[in-house]
Order: C-alpha cells, then sequence, then structure tokens
C-alpha cells in the first residue's frame, strides 16, 4: 500500500447545508449522485449522507453525537493566518471549540467542528513548514 490518502469522506446529516458551510470557506464542490467531491491539494474532502456512508461501510449508524476519534487538520503560514481561518470558520457557521492559542510544541492553533460536528483543528507549526504549493512535509524529527 502507498502512503498517502486520496479521500477524506465526511458523513453528514443534511448535505446542502454542508455543501453551503464548506463553500462559505471559499471551498468549491461538484456534486454527482448526492455526493459533493471538493478538491484539497493533492486529494479529495467528500460529503456524503450520514446513513449512506454508514451502510458503506457496513457499520451501525448510532447518530453524530459524541467524539468520532477522527480529527481533520489544516495548517497555514502563520499565527494570523490560524486567526483568519478561525473567524471565517465562525462568520460560515463553524462551532469554536478551542479558541487559537499557543500550543505544547511552540505553535499556534484552534479547533472548530463543522455543522455536523467534524472537528478542524487549524495549526500554524513551525517546525512543519509548508511547501509553496501547501504541501507538507514531516521533518526529520529524531525519533
Amino acid at each position: 500500500m502507498e502512503q498517502r490518502i486520496s479521500l477524506i469522506t465526511l458523513g453528514v446529516t443534511d448535505l446542502a447545508r454542508a455543501r453551503d458551510f464548506y463553500e462559505r470557506l471559499g471551498w468549491r464542490g461538484q456534486e454527482v449522485e448526492e455526493t459533493v467531491f471538493l478538491q484539497a491539494g493533492g486529494s479529495a474532502l467528500v460529503l456524503w449522507g450520514r446513513d449512506k456512508l454508514a451502510a458503506d461501510c457496513g457499520i451501525e449508524n448510532e447518530g453524530p453525537a459524541g467524539f468520532s476519534g477522527v480529527v481533520l487538520a489544516h495548517n497555514v503560514r502563520s499565527q494570523a493566518e490560524v486567526d483568519d481561518v478561525m473567524r471565517d470558520a465562525a462568520a460560515a457557521g463553524a462551532t469554536i471549540t478551542r479558541p487559537a492559542g499557543e500550543t505544547f510544541y511552540g505553535g499556534y492553533a484552534g479547533v472548530f467542528t463543522d455543522p455536523d460536528g467534524h472537528p478542524w483543528e487549524i495549526a500554524y507549526n513551525p517546525g512543519f513548514p509548508l511547501a509553496e504549493d501547501g504541501s507538507l512535509t514531516i521533518p526529520d524529527l529524531g525519533a
């Protein structure tokens, strides 16, 4: 198996609301057969009905309550950019679950959830610089 992620699919309770939220963040998507595909650099974010996604995975859908154990991260190039994205997300309808602030690793980050409760960490990590195209390469951590 190659070491990469091609798609991240979020199970949503209201596809139109979810698409509107991400479009208000500036993302653009294409909808095909009640599924929205949003280009995300070299991968894609997919929005699909939660019930359909659970059935497709063969997993019982117990509802959106509680922490799913999955957090999406969006790294940026500065603390100011973290603040900008967090502000834009709140204006788009996100719930801020951890306001932006200093982190234990010397960075700066905040967390919001989208309308279906999927958490997004918005982070500036000076130890993980971004390439011009936005890609991230994990540095030698000396492990």
